[in-house]
């Protein structure tokens, strides 16, 4: 089998010394989060239940602020919350705090998952495309006293698609990376769908952050190489915690000689770990992402975060029999297959005409 591993030491071998000193700074900033987060959940005094929500809250805006200041150094690093008016903060949070929620059922998850990657595309895409707008003429189903047209305006986004390639890194980006490809197809002025790259990739989770292992198996991918070359790669993924599956796989395409003209990384929730590991190891990647969390804990788990968000999108795999790209497809059902109808075919033209 052809596999290609990356190792964490690699990695932060491509962080800068100031890049340390930061991460350090707001992991010791967040330990103030953890010591309240404690007391949340042992104690039952009232007012130390109140001092800790209060203390959580100021640890919260210290890190924000900290987080913003960071970021604004780095012009490669997008945070949706910390780059839109801030009329539209809200919005950004409440659907983060749903989607933390362990509380949140699977539709309701898939559905704030949805949600948040229109809230994206619209940053990295329509926003960037403004001002530049094209009208659409919309036949309507009232036909008196005639049949009625309306035109509308939206973001003249083709120049800034029609060369992309949406990169699947399995299995919880399958569904972020339809709903992305359904996004640039709605705004595009001629239905264009996005081409499928699918790259199985996977942490080795027995291990902890500091020596995980990220392992690319080659035999159960679905690509070829001269597709890549030139194009516009987005990569979308719900949680960027290490940067390491994007590293590893872009390490590959640079060792093969493949030079793509632009790399995008799109999260729900990114850690600045991994923000700061992508932006020194990829030249030119740009990621982009709804939220900020400060930290990662020993397991490589983004702090505060929201669990497995593979798991909670599509369920648990086993071990011994974990499920291919079209079975996972599958599982989506009618109502999630017919809603992406041609990004699924894409899919399966690309797994099946291999």
């Amino acid at each position: 089998m052809k596999k290609i591993t990356l190792h964490a030491t690699d990695l932060d071998g491509y962080l800068k010394e100031s890049d340390k000193e930061k991460i350090a700074h707001v992991n010791e900033l967040y330990k103030k989060s953890l010591s309240h987060c404690s007391v949340l959940e042992t104690a039952s005094d009232l007012m130390q239940l109140e001092d800790a929500r209060k203390g959580l809250v100021d640890s919260a805006a210290e890190i924000g602020k900290y987080l913003k200041q960071v970021c604004s150094e780095e012009p490669n690093i997008h945070v949706y919350s910390f780059e839109t008016p801030k009329e539209q903060h809200g919005q950004a949070s409440r659907l983060i705090a749903k989607l933390r929620d362990p509380n949140t059922g699977h539709e309701e998850f898939l559905y704030y998952i949805q949600r948040a990657y229109e809230m994206l595309f619209s940053h990295a895409y329509a926003d960037a495309a403004l001002p530049g707008k094209r009208s659409i003429i919309t036949k309507t189903p009232v036909t008196s006293p005639v049949r009625n047209y309306a035109v509308h305006r939206i973001p003249d986004v083709d120049s800034l698609i029609h060369n992309s390639v949406m990169c699947v890194m399995l299995r919880g980006a399958l569904l972020p990376s339809m709903i992305l490809s359904k996004e640039i197809q709605e705004y595009s002025a001629d239905d264009f769908v996005t081409p499928f790259a699918l790259f199985k990739i996977k942490r080795d989770d027995s291990k902890k952050e500091s020596n995980m292992d990220y392992i690319f198996d080659l035999d159960r991918s679905y690509f070829s190489l001269e597709s890549l070359d030139g194009k516009d790669l987005i990569f979308a993924d719900p949680m960027n915690a290490t940067g390491g599956s994007l590293v590893t796989i872009m390490k590959y395409l640079t060792d093969n000689n493949i030079k793509p003209k632009s790399v995008k990384f799109i999260n729900v929730i990114s850690a600045l770990k991994g923000s700061l590991r992508i932006c020194r190891a990829i030249e030119g990647a740009e990621v982009y992402t709804l939220w900020m969390d400060p930290v990662l804990n020993d397991a490589a788990y983004i702090l505060p975060g929201l669990g497995d968000a593979g798991d909670r999108l599509n369920g648990m795999d086993s071990n011994d029999n974990p499920r291919n790209m079209i079975q996972l497809l599958a599982d989506y059902g009618a109502s999630i297959t017919n809603l992406y109808r041609s990004q699924v075919r894409e899919i399966e033209q690309t797994v099946l005409e291999r």
